[in-house]
């Protein structure tokens, strides 16, 4: 496939990034939801579209995402085309309905997707599965991917990921810059929402008095994702987290694609080093296409991060 070129008028990272979040629509995708039941007795729900194949595409999102974005809703319209089944999984507290533990999501929180992941295997007779992940789902799917190794079913073939740091640290680094206000502010009003739903029910785990105090991820790290999943600050929680140190353990054809203008990233969050090590581990950096944007206009509605996944995909098929 042609490397990505921005059509024109679209080079630029932050209409790439904007774009498609403001005005992408993707028509006839009716999800069918399923509620599955974690190990920690919590629950997931999963969005399927189903078409009678032996193939599934599973597909997890990014921060502040779900299963209705446009980017989800796009690669599923384009795995439909190609004869897959797909399964769009949401992060806890991500479906509309409040989860019941005191713990959410975060980047490394590849538990479950394993629990979406074993559940399929176990009541579905799939004998192909791939996966793809959009920025912290990237990340997650990297972990799961690296920490296991050879140790996971051989039905699941390969995956394709799109704007994935590979250093959590870089990437909140250049988030809290300036030029990136607009992404940030978003970013923490969503996410305040959620802790303002957890207050709710567990008020002596979540104060968000003085939260318009917290200005970027350090700050919010520090205060609720590190200490409530076992952490010791923001930036152990980047350390364990960050997705570059699992690339080396990953045993199955995995493609990340990384624009180089990204805004959310820094230099350093390019995976070169780790990438170049792993035969099985290909990773492409387009000079363009923003992060999670890769904008294309054609008759089929397909942006190019769609069907190069699809490409990727066949090729290891």
């Amino acid at each position: 496939m042609q490397p990505y070129k921005p059509p024109f008028g679209f080079r630029n990272p932050h209409l790439q990034t904007l774009y498609p979040t403001l005005f992408r629509r993707v028509k006839k995708i009716d999800y069918t939801r399923e509620r599955i039941t974690t190990p920690d007795n919590d629950f997931l729900d999963l969005d399927w579209m189903r078409q009678g194949s032996q193939r599934l595409l599973i597909l997890s999102h990014g921060l502040e995402g779900d299963s209705g974005r446009a980017y989800v809703k796009g690669m599923v319209r384009a795995a439909l085309g190609q004869n897959y089944d797909t399964l769009a999984w949401n992060f806890r507290g991500c479906s509309g309905t409040p989860n019941t533990l005191p713990r959410f999501y975060h980047s490394g929180t590849d538990d479950d997707l394993a629990t979406v992941i074993e559940h399929t295997l176990h009541h579905y007779p799939y004998t192909e599965i791939y996966l793809t992940g959009f920025s912290m789902g990237g990340n997650i799917t990297i972990l799961y991917l690296g920490r296991r190794g050879e140790n996971i079913d051989q039905r699941i073939r390969a995956a394709a990921l799109f704007s994935v740091p590979g250093s959590l640290a870089e990437c909140s680094q250049a988030l809290a810059h300036p030029r990136n206000k607009i992404y940030m502010r978003r970013f923490l009003h969503l996410l305040h929402q959620k802790i303002k739903t957890k207050k709710k029910l567990f008020p002596e785990l979540f104060d968000d008095s003085n939260y318009h105090q917290i200005r970027n991820f350090s700050d919010f790290d520090n205060r609720f994702t590190a200490p409530l999943h076992g952490f010791t600050d923001a930036e152990d929680y980047w350390r364990h987290c960050s997705a570059a140190q699992f690339i080396p353990g990953i045993k199955r054809p995995t493609l990340l694609v990384n624009a180089a203008d990204d805004p959310f990233f820094t230099p350093a969050c390019q995976p070169t080093r780790e990438a170049a090590a792993n035969p099985l581990f290909q990773l492409e950096i387009p000079a363009h296409g923003g992060h999670v944007g890769f904008i294309d206009f054609n008759r089929a509605g397909i942006y190019w991060s769609e069907q190069r996944a699809m490409d990727f995909f066949r090729a290891k098929s």
